[in-house]
């Protein structure tokens, strides 16, 4: 026990390993309070959807430096690119992804949620549309325009995460700390009306609230929420960081209000129990935090089953 505290010292002794715990405590703390409207309002498969446009953004923002060069140098007479146009490559380089990303994710969350019964692709058609086609173009993109030699690792690690969040700069961790903010600002000021809105939508347009503004307004957390935890957990497992945590609180507790508490509590425990416990055996960050969260959902599981008994 004392060599696992004293190798833990150590690790937290340098800052890459505390901004990696910051960020992921924010991130699943905002998880959370989103997931448990998310599943009650049958809301699960946008997140899901989501995480594969962010996916084919982040294809978009890594490629797209070595596309402007490759134009570039296509176009020239001399077959060599600019120093303009090297600059900017660079320069977008750079930049930090989420720059790019965000503004596609969001602008994906408004056409799937846009409000419209007369839409000719309902959402479930259009969710696995936009899913699969971003999934497609991302692939494609990576593969044309390689940053880099390891095609298959670049692509496996946007998918499932990768050892990004080990290696966050402190301007990394100021950006996802305002928007993580924000998120945790706009639950909390618009809490009554996205909870009218999740039980009984069609009462709460009765009483004067605008339920279509309010689930576009979820749907641009979700985006927020999933641009952030891409270099956490990756893109195909952000719906479990979303899911897990509020499923297994409604095993237990049946108010709003408990299932929201006891899902942050669980998001928060399970996200800090997987970055040190990927810290110490050498594992993937995001799958580690999956794993935990799946672990304490059988056991909430196993206590609803008891207490329904009791």
């Amino acid at each position: 026990m004392g060599e696992i505290i004293d190798k833990l010292s150590l690790y937290f002794s340098y800052p890459f390993v505390r901004y990696a715990l910051i960020v992921g405590l924010m991130i699943a703390l905002c998880s959370s309070l989103l997931g448990v409207t998310l599943v009650l309002k049958r809301f699960s498969f946008i997140g899901d959807g989501l995480s594969h446009v962010a996916f084919g953004a982040i294809s978009i923002a890594s490629v797209l430096p070595v596309m402007i060069k490759d134009i570039a140098a296509g176009v020239s007479t001399s077959g060599e690119v600019p120093q303009s146009i090297k600059k900017l490559a660079d320069l977008i380089a750079d930049a930090n992804n989420n720059y790019i990303v965000l503004p596609i994710t969001l602008l994906a969350a408004v056409l799937l949620l846009r409000p419209g019964k007369n839409a000719r692709i309902k959402g479930d058609a259009a969710v696995a549309m936009i899913s699969v086609g971003s999934l497609a173009v991302g692939y494609m993109l990576m593969n044309r325009f390689p940053s880099s030699s390891n095609i298959s690792g670049d692509v496996c690690s946007t998918l499932f995460g990768s050892t990004s969040i080990l290696t966050l700069k402190r301007e990394d961790v100021r950006l996802c700390l305002v928007m993580a903010i924000a998120v945790i600002l706009i639950f909390l000021l618009f809490y009554h009306k996205i909870f009218a809105v999740t039980f009984d939508e069609n009462f709460a347009k009765a009483t004067g609230v605008r339920a279509d503004g309010y689930n576009l307004l979820i749907a641009v957390i979700t985006a927020l929420i999933i641009v952030l935890a891409m270099n956490l957990v990756g893109s195909l497992l952000i719906s479990a960081l979303i899911i897990f945590p509020s499923l297994s609180a409604m095993r237990l507790f049946k108010s709003f209000r408990g299932v929201i508490l006891c899902s942050a509590v669980i998001s928060v425990i399970c996200a800090g129990f997987g970055i040190i416990a990927s810290i110490l055996l050498s594992t993937p960050v995001g799958s580690t935090i999956v794993i935990a969260d799946m672990t304490v959902f059988f056991l909430f599981c196993i206590a609803g089953k008891v207490t329904k008994r009791a």
